[in-house]
């Protein structure tokens, strides 16, 4: 039988690194092994665990949460395919701006790290001593947050750091004044959702689900930047930098998808669980959670974007005019959302 039960020692381990992670002269976390392939932080131990909680799933025929881009149904403001045009066209502050603002958003995951779970097993009826549920406060939410937005005890920069790194490597780091990151990018509710058991317990599970939607379209937005910098079209005078910030972002995406596997069974765990409900009723957590995964992945996939549509779009049309030619580059820009 597979490990389940991990300490916190165990889960915040490092590897044995040969090389250091320094990009544009900061300390990242994470490193290298002896034949140069890139290591995630904490994960010494870390992937075992989620891929035995995993398999313990599989053989009780639990089905897994979906997590992937096609929960996404609206495209991406812009498409790929507008922002290499707009790159080819001399509008840089977009790009340069959509980066600094992933950086400044990852760099509040930090506050993961301090997150405190309430004890789940108190209103689960099964034992949850071997399941990522059980193992939140020992180690999976401190170092989700330390890998977003790095470790103060050792001074390494997570993911906010090389998220500017890739801006610095194709852009330079004071090309354009800092932009403004928005206040929140995950679903907000005015009323609860999950009455039937405490509001604390409510909060956290709420906030897995929503942390898995956000890391569902980073996976999205992977793709796209790693579409965009590598394109034939743009940077053509920084061959070797661009290259080196696609190898960045995809490190990211690796350390990403540990997040993204231990949410999955977490969520999946607890619509697994028998839970005892605040009037000491026993219901399936699939009846809690489910409604409100739905709305979540409805709020994610379809109403932020168009919400969201008509401030982009007047956001981008006041960077693209103030470059030359920008009636114009606009025009076409804007012909592009339309085919």
């Amino acid at each position: 039988m597979s490990k389940r039960v991990y300490s916190l020692v165990e889960i915040e381990a490092e590897h044995e690194y040969a090389t250091p992670h320094i990009e544009c002269g900061l300390k990242l976390h994470g490193g290298f092994d002896a034949e140069g392939r890139y290591l995630s932080p904490r994960t010494q131990n870390r992937w075992q665990a989620i891929e035995a909680w995993t398999a313990q799933l599989t053989d009780q025929n639990v089905p897994i949460v979906e997590a992937t881009t096609d929960l996404l149904s609206e495209p991406n403001y812009p498409t790929i395919d507008q922002q290499i045009y707009l790159l080819a066209s001399g509008v840089e502050q977009p790009l340069w701006d959509s980066l600094t603002i992933t950086g400044i958003i990852e760099g509040r995951g930090k506050a993961l790290a301090d997150l405190v779970a309430p004890d789940f097993q108190s209103i689960i009826k099964e034992d949850i001593s071997d399941t990522a549920l059980g193992h939140m406060n020992k180690g999976l939410l401190s170092s989700h947050g330390w890998d977003e937005g790095g470790h103060p005890a050792n001074d390494t920069g997570g993911h906010d750091v090389m998220w500017y790194a890739v801006r610095d490597l194709i852009f330079g780091k004071d090309k354009f004044p800092l932009p403004e990151a928005p206040a929140s990018i995950g679903r907000e509710k005015d009323e609860r959702e999950i009455s039937a058991i405490g509001p604390e317990f409510e909060g956290v599970i709420g906030f897995l689900m929503n942390l898995l939607m956000i890391e569902v379209r980073a996976e999205r937005a992977f793709d796209f930047y790693e579409k965009v910098i590598a394109s034939e079209k743009t940077f053509t005078d920084k061959q070797i930098e661009s290259k080196h910030a696609v190898e960045l972002v995809n490190r990211i995406r690796q350390d990403e998808s540990v997040h993204v596997a231990w949410l999955r069974v977490a969520i999946s765990e607890f619509r697994n669980s028998t839970v005892i409900t605040l009037d000491g009723s026993e219901v399936m957590g699939s009846e809690l959670l489910d409604p409100v995964w739905a709305q979540m992945v409805q709020w994610h996939g379809v109403d932020m974007h168009r919400a969201n549509y008509d401030r982009l779009r007047a956001d981008l049309k006041e960077k693209i005019l103030a470059v030359e030619n920008g009636e114009k580059i606009f025009e076409k820009f804007d012909a592009m959302t339309k085919q």
